[in-house]
């Protein structure tokens, strides 16, 4: 599991507003609604240039949030996140002031990053008892299941304690692959994995993707942070169905 004593599927909920006040409200609401994870996208803040006022912020959302972990992440622009004003140095400074204060739970960061920024992670994150997701996403196409497969191992190898892969499917054919490389994955590698399909095709991956071995499903508390997205309480809904006629 991403962190002890969670249930799986972890249910993680993004918060995506702008400006502290508006990420203390959001997370406010959010967190009334009882996800298992709460996922910050600094990328969407303001103010992302001042480390300071981003652990600042970071210290506000854990008041608010009634104790439910964070999941700190920085999404690249190369990777489906919002264009933001510092260099790949400066988000290392960021991400290292972020461990240093123990307030997220985990960290994600690209591992299609520079291998020595990606070590850097890995190591600041394990110093500091901070979990790593290590992921990989592509807007465009659902790549073969090798390549899928690679990542996932990957992440492994590199040193992550999640393994994530989101794709975006063009058919239900492409869903079935990153279903059947998530099982392969999640039977193979010692690791958590997560993942899915965006966009209406992957629908249905939020809802039963955990069925094929993925730890984590994102839901919408308040706001999206990526095509296809369903509400906390439909992802609920359709996990406990799935649980009843599983017999889980």
């Amino acid at each position: 599991m991403p962190f002890e004593g969670a249930q799986f599927p972890v249910i993680c909920a993004p918060l995506v507003a702008r400006t502290k006040a508006a990420l203390v409200e959001e997370t406010r609401i959010v967190a009334a609604k009882k996800p298992g994870l709460l996922e910050w996208r600094v990328d969407f803040f303001d103010d992302i240039a001042n480390t300071a006022a981003v652990v600042d912020t970071l210290a506000a959302i854990r008041e608010a949030c009634g104790g439910i972990p964070v999941l700190f992440t920085r999404r690249s622009s190369n990777e489906g996140g919002e264009p933001i004003a510092i260099d790949e140095p400066r988000v290392l400074v960021m991400y290292r002031a972020v461990c240093e204060s123990k307030l997220a739970a985990l960290v994600d960061y690209e591992m299609s990053n520079a291998a020595a920024d990606v070590s850097q992670v890995r190591d600041m994150s394990a110093m500091h008892g901070v979990k790593l997701v290590l992921s990989f996403h592509d807007f465009m196409k659902t790549p073969g299941a090798p390549f899928i497969a690679s990542r996932f191992a990957l992440a492994q190898q590199l040193g992550a304690d999640v393994a994530k892969v989101a794709v975006m499917p063009r058919n239900m054919g492409d869903v079935l692959v990153l279903l059947g490389a998530t099982l392969q994955a999640n039977e193979s590698l010692p690791i958590p994995v997560v993942s899915m399909a965006m966009g209406g095709f992957g629908a249905l991956t939020r809802v039963c993707g955990w069925t094929f071995g993925s730890a984590m499903t994102f839901a919408v508390g308040q706001s999206s942070s990526a095509p296809g997205q369903m509400p906390i309480e439909e992802i609920e809904a359709g996990v406990a169905m799935l649980r009843r006629a599983l017999g889980r």
